[in-house]
C-alpha cells in the first residue's frame, strides 16, 4: 500500500507542554487524559491545561518563587537604571576620605581609593547581571542547538559531540579562565561571556541531548513521522517543545553559578578589569584591608550573595513546578 502524504491540515492534539502533534482524530482523543489515563487539569473553559500553564499555576502560588523575582527585578532595573537609587559616580575618588566609614549621604562608607561603596555597589550589578544572563543565553543556545542535533540524528554526530564535551568537562574553569583570560586585554564583559559559554555549553548539551533522546521515543513522534512528517517539522513541532523544560531549569540555576564565576574570575585579575566596575574587583581590592576596613569588602560581597541566591532560588522554584514529580 502506497504511503500516505502527510496533511498538516489534519487533527492537531496538545503534547501536554506547549507542543502539537499530528494524529487522526481518535488517536488524538487518547491524549486528552491525565497523568496514568486519568482527567488532565482543567484550564479556562474546561480544556485541560498545558505543561506551562499548569507550571505558571504552581509558581504563582510559591512564595520562593515571588521572593526571587521580586529580588531579581529589581537587579535588573538597577543594572539598567542605577540612578534610580545613586546618582554618583562610581570612578569619581577623593582621597582625602580613604577607608573612612558610613557618612551622611554615603551611608556604605569610602574604599581605599575614596570612592563611595554604596555607588560602586549599586554600579557593579550592571557588569555582573550582564554577564550572567549574557553567558546563560550562549551556553544554552549552543548547547541545546549542539546537543538536540546529536540526540536526533545519533550516529558519528552524536559520539564526536560527547567525546567533544567530555574533553571540555576535564578543564578546571578557574585554571581555564586563568589561561585563557590572561591573554585577553579588553576591559570589557565579552571576553568573559565568550569564555564562560566556552566552558558552559556541554552541561546544556548533556541535559539537551537526554531530553531529546527521551522525546523521540513518544508516540506521538512516531506517528508524526509515519505520517511524513520531515525532520525539520518533528524538531520544531513535537521534539523542541517537549524537550526544552529542562534545559530552561538548568539554565536558570547556571545564570547564578556564572555570576559567581565572573566574580571569582574579577577577584583573580583576569575577569573584568577595571574602570569597568564590578563586585568582584570591590572584592579584591578591599580583600587586603578586611581588619582596617571590613565595609569596604561586606557590601559587595553581600550583594554578590544575594544575586547569586535570588537566581538559584528562581532556578529551584522552577524545576519544582516543571516536573510533577517533585510535588
Amino acid at each position: 500500500m502506497p504511503e500516505q502524504p502527510y496533511d498538516p491540515e489534519e487533527a492537531v492534539a496538545p503534547t501536554g507542554v506547549g507542543g502539537t502533534m499530528d494524529l487522526a482524530v481518535s488517536e488524538a482523543e487518547t491524549l486528552e487524559g491525565g497523568p496514568e489515563g486519568g482527567p488532565a487539569p482543567a484550564g479556562p473553559a474546561g480544556r485541560p491545561r498545558s505543561l506551562w500553564s499548569d507550571a505558571w499555576h504552581e509558581l504563582r502560588r510559591n512564595p520562593v518563587f515571588l521572593v526571587s523575582g521580586l529580588m531579581i527585578v529589581f537587579l535588573v532595573l538597577i543594572s539598567v537604571w542605577p540612578q534610580l537609587i545613586a546618582d554618583g559616580n562610581p570612578l569619581q575618588c577623593d582621597l582625602a576620605k580613604s577607608q573612612q566609614g558610613s557618612a551622611p549621604g554615603h551611608p556604605f562608607g569610602y574604599d581605599t581609593q575614596g570612592c563611595d561603596v554604596y555607588t560602586r555597589t549599586v554600579h557593579g550589578a550592571r557588569a555582573s547581571v550582564t554577564v550572567g544572563v549574557c553567558a546563560t543565553l550562549g551556553a544554552a543556545l549552543l548547547g541545546s542547538l549542539l546537543g538536540g542535533l546529536g540526540g536526533y540524528y545519533g550516529r558519528w554526530g552524536d559520539a564526536l559531540l560527547s567525546r567533544t564535551a567530555d574533553i571540555f568537562f576535564g578543564i578546571p574553569v578557574v585554571l581555564g579562565g586563568l589561561v585563557f583570560l590572561s591573554v585577553v586585554t579588553s576591559s570589557t564583559v565579552w571576553p568573559v561571556v565568550g569564555f564562560i559559554v566556552l566552558l558552559g555549553w556541554p552541561q546544556i548539551s548533556r541535559i539537551a541531548r537526554g531530553a531529546v533522546l527521551t522525546a523521540i521515543q513518544n508516540d506521538y513522534v512516531q506517528a508524526a513521522r509515519a505520517l511524513g512528517a520531515g525532520n525539520g517539522r518533528i524538531l520544531l513541532r513535537h521534539v523542541g517543545p517537549n524537550a526544552v523544560a529542562p534545559v530552561i531549569v538548568v539554565a536558570t540555576i547556571a545564570l547564578g553559578t556564572y555570576i559567581s564565576l565572573e566574580a571569582t574570575l574579577s577577584f583573580l585579575g583576569v575577569g573584568l578589569r577595571p574602570p569597568t566596575v564590578s563586585w568582584g574587583i570591590d572584592i579584591s581590592n578591599a580583600a587586603p584591608q578586611i581588619r582596617n576596613a571590613p565595609h569596604m569588602l561586606l557590601w559587595p560581597a553581600g550583594a554578590l550573595s544575594i544575586t547569586v541566591l535570588a537566581f538559584i532560588m528562581l532556578g529551584d522554584a522552577v524545576r519544582d513546578a516543571l516536573d510533577p514529580k517533585l510535588r
